[in-house]
Formats: C-alpha cells, sequence, structure tokens
C-alpha cells in the first residue's frame, strides 16, 4: 500500500513548554482505515492536528505524498485530504446541503466542479442525510450536524480522510452505518485516518491501529496485535477482557466489573 502521509519524531509543545506530543511517529497508507486510539490526553487529536497540517510541530516532519506539507499550497492540500473534526459548530442559518456543497470550495473553476451537484447528492444519501437538505443545520440534533459534516467531507472527493471521532454523536444504527461507509471508503483505494474512543469499532474495523499514552506511541500494529488485555489495562488503568465473538470471531474488549 502507499504511503500517503507520513509523520515522523512529532513533538508538540504548548505554554510552558508542556509536552502534548513527544517523538511521535506513524504511516497513513492508501486503502487502509488507520486508527488512532488512546485515553483522553494521550494526544490523538494533536497528532491528527499535525497530520492535517493544522497544528505545527516543534519537532519531526511531516510528509503529504513524500513532500513536506509546510510547502503544499492550501488549495491543493484540500483537493488532496479532506478533515472532519471533532467539533463541527454551524451557527449561521445555512441548510444542511449548503454545508455539504461547501466540501466542494477546492475544486472551484477546475474541470472537476461539473461534478458538484452530483457528489453532493451521493454523498448525502450515502450518510442518509437528503431528507434534512432544506433543514437549516443548527436546528438539527448532535447526530443529525456530524453526519452532515462527514458528508461534507466524503463531497469533498479526495484521496485521504482526516477523522476526529465521527460516530461519538450518532445512535447504534448510524454508527454502524458510517463505519461501513468509511471501510467502503478505505476499499475504494481511500487513505483513512480515524481518531476513536470506541476500542471495539477499532477491533472490527481498523487496519492498522497507533495507540498513544501521555503523548507518546504506546504501540502500532494491527488492530488485534496492539488492542490486547494487558496493554489496554497497562494504558488505560482498566481491567478488561479481550476475547472472540462467538459469531464473527473479530475480537470484543469488555470491562471486568
Amino acid at each position: 500500500m502507499t504511503v500517503r502521509l507520513r509523520g515522523a519524531g512529532l513533538t508538540v509543545r504548548v505554554g510552558e513548554g508542556r509536552t502534548i506530543l513527544d517523538d511521535a511517529s506513524i504511516e497513513i497508507h492508501s486503502g487502509e482505515i488507520h486508527a488512532l486510539v488512546g485515553p483522553n490526553g494521550a494526544g490523538k487529536s494533536t497528532l491528527f492536528g499535525v497530520l492535517a497540517g493544522d497544528v505545527v510541530a516543534q519537532a519531526g516532519s511531516v510528509e503529504l505524498d513524500d513532500q513536506p506539507i509546510d510547502r503544499v499550497k492550501p488549495r491543493t492540500l484540500a483537493q488532496q485530504r479532506a478533515v472532519l473534526l471533532q467539533e463541527n459548530t454551524v451557527t449561521f442559518p445555512f441548510s444542511a446541503e449548503q454545508v455539504v456543497r461547501m466540501g466542494r470550495t477546492p475544486w472551484a473553476r477546475t474541470p472537476q466542479a461539473d461534478d458538484d451537484d452530483e457528489r453532493v447528492s451521493t454523498a448525502m444519501a450515502q450518510t442518509e442525510v437528503t431528507a434534512l437538505r432544506a433543514r437549516a443545520v443548527p436546528s438539527l440534533s448532535g447526530g443529525e450536524r456530524a453526519r452532515v459534516a462527514l458528508a461534507r467531507v466524503i463531497a469533498q472527493s479526495t484521496g485521504i480522510l482526516l477523522l476526529d471521532e465521527p460516530t461519538a454523536a450518532l445512535d447504534l444504527k448510524h454508527h454502524e452505518d458510517v463505519m461501513r461507509l468509511i471501510r467502503e471508503r478505505a476499499d475504494a483505494g481511500i487513505a483513512v485516518a480515524i481518531v476513536l474512543h470506541d476500542l471495539n469499532a477499532a477491533l472490527a474495523h481498523a487496519d492498522r491501529v497507533t495507540l498513544l499514552a501521555d503523548g507518546r506511541v504506546a504501540a502500532r500494529g494491527t488492530a488485534a496485535e496492539v488492542l490486547t488485555a494487558d496493554r489496554i489495562e497497562q494504558v488505560y488503568g482498566q481491567a478488561v477482557d479481550v476475547f472472540p465473538h462467538p459469531v464473527t470471531g473479530v475480537p470484543l474488549v469488555v470491562a471486568r466489573r
């Protein structure tokens, strides 16, 4: 698989030199879902922001297709990668369709702009928000807003998707629908980096996992290799059992109570 994004030796400090990301390295491959997992404050969103080019690391480097990301022009960057943030606040009364159509902005005045209507309609159908197209986004529920935001990045039609907690506000059905859609994107050759708190979702859907703890990479590899009971207890401070699902065989994480 082709490496689309590569971060090496990434260190981020804030305030009076407090380190929130320490010498972290990661590779995001085409055709794969790469999950970033770890407890609160582990550095997941910071690493995500550095990979997106939105956070500047004090040390280390990020390359997009072997080119330093800080040398990529903003419009070109927006044509190469789409970013879904954890918070997607829309205070103006834009309709759902208008917000999704914003994802097509990087392609304005290019031949790809001819595909705008089709890309927007397809993305809204895939995320099941077509019926909401005329609704003002501030009037939507949290889960509906999350699906509209996901439709925006799908409509952007990039080869890299960076998704920070895309399922956090979703009910069970839409959680599974979104993860299946992301799987389909990866199977179509898209490189996906996704921040997840749900370890079972990582085990079920991720091809690779990077586990962060205290700003450092604690482990990387396949989900089954990384998310063992001993390592989860060590990093999260919570005893768990990890065992195969009786029907599918996919590993499950269950907290000991």
